[in-house]
């Protein structure tokens, strides 16, 4: 605990976005300088959060579920808690905490509100009584914040022709970056390797391992990857499909237990949430994603940093990160015979596959390091804090 120092709170409705999403940034901004807090549902990854030397305040009415009651006692919540906290700086994140959090921010006149943009709720194609009522949110959200940190070049432009004030946006070259340390193929041994391939499904060094790594819902493209699965089984018996991710059941799109029946029926293994991704991604030969909408997917850039082949979809965020023809391959969103296809091109052709693979890897090292979105971060609560008369810590080489 960075004791008398600027506090700066970060807002998500789960404590596994505090860790999963933002450990790494957070724990950059408290070696800044900062006292740093995560706000949330509590959760089992308080520890590890603990651990990040990031204190966590339990949010009661934090809810991922269609509860716009609870929201509205969340927004009073946050602001009863800032006005007892003091905090320098607010920091939102996730679609429903970012709007509440910013407009409680600023009701307790928090002296700098910041908002990371890691995907807008809607999308160009969308119909537009959906992108009407996401943007209109959104650009109210927008007037409480004096920052808007945006991860896709995409919605940037989508935010500019909605008017938001042109100085409060700050583009996220690569979305929030990943830790390249953590995420190299050469930390994993060969014998881990082998017993993660294992685990994935592989009998023998001919199979081709294909893997996810995503929360069990309809949007992430499972369906597709299914539906894949079972036109492989037959013509590619080699090809071996394992999900790793945690179910939502409280989610209205989940991937529901019939559904994961059939999967298992078409070959497709489960292993549920895992804390050991660095592994089993070293036991994948493809990774896929063909996600229906996404921000700025960590996982695609892990894959990439891992060295593995990818296959995504052609949406905002995907093709950031995969350049197709080049790191892999991007397909139509929902259609599983392009997916299919995809899948057999590079499960057949081992020779792309590592030209793919090295080329992601480069891409990564070049430009995925977490370092430059805490940079970026830092240098925008200076900027903030100066603007409000509020000292910022004073940053040394090291803490960059």
């Amino acid at each position: 605990m960075n004791a008398g120092a600027p506090i700066a709170v970060h807002v998500t409705t789960v404590d596994v976005s505090l860790e999963g999403l933002l450990g790494p940034q957070l724990e950059g901004i408290a070696a800044a300088g900062y006292r740093v807090i995560g706000v949330s549902a509590p959760g089992p990854h308080i520890e590890a959060l603990s651990r990040r030397g990031i204190e966590h305040v339990p949010l009661a009415h934090a809810t991922r579920a269609m509860a716009p009651t609870e929201d509205v006692r969340a927004l009073a919540e946050l602001v009863s808690l800032f006005r007892r906290m003091r905090p320098s700086i607010v920091h939102t994140h996730t679609p429903k905490p970012s709007v509440y959090g910013r407009v409680a921010a600023r009701l307790a006149r928090v002296p700098a509100v910041v908002n990371t943009v890691h995907g807008l709720y809607a999308l160009p194609e969308d119909p537009w009584a959906k992108r009407l009522a996401v943007y209109g949110v959104e650009r109210l959200a927008a007037t409480c914040s004096q920052a808007e940190l945006v991860a896709s070049p995409e919605d940037l432009r989508t935010l500019r022709r909605l008017l938001v004030p042109a100085d409060r946006l700050v583009l996220l070259d690569a979305g929030l970056g990943i830790d390249l340390e953590r995420f190299d193929p050469d930390a994993v041994t060969a014998s881990e390797r082998a017993a993660a391939r294992r685990e994935l499904g592989a009998t023998g060094d001919g199979d081709v391992v294909v893997g996810v790594v995503a929360r069990q819902v309809r949007e992430k493209g499972y369906p597709e990857i299914f539906d894949a699965a079972s036109r492989l089984r037959l013509r590619y018996p080699e090809v071996r499909v394992a999900a790793i991710g945690p179910e939502e059941p409280d989610k209205p799109d989940r991937v529901s237990e019939a559904d994961r029946r059939t999967a298992r029926e078409a070959g497709v293994r489960f292993l549920g949430a895992r804390n050991d991704v660095v592994r089993l991604y070293a036991g994948m030969d493809i990774f896929v994603l063909p996600s229906h909408r996404e921000g700025f997917p960590l996982t695609l850039m892990e894959a990439a940093s891992m060295g593995l082949p990818v296959v995504a979809t052609d949406i905002r965020g995907c093709r950031q990160i995969v350049d197709d023809g080049a790191t892999g391959l991007l397909v139509p969103g929902g259609d599983p015979v392009a997916l299919a296809g995809a899948i057999e091109r590079l499960a057949t052709d081992p020779a792309e596959r590592r030209r793919f693979g090295a080329a992601a890897r480069r891409k990564a090292l070049a430009r995925f390091d977490h370092r430059r979105c805490v940079d970026v971060t830092l240098a925008t609560y200076e900027r903030l804090l100066t603007r409000a008369g509020v000292a910022a810590p004073v940053r040394t080489a090291a803490a960059t």
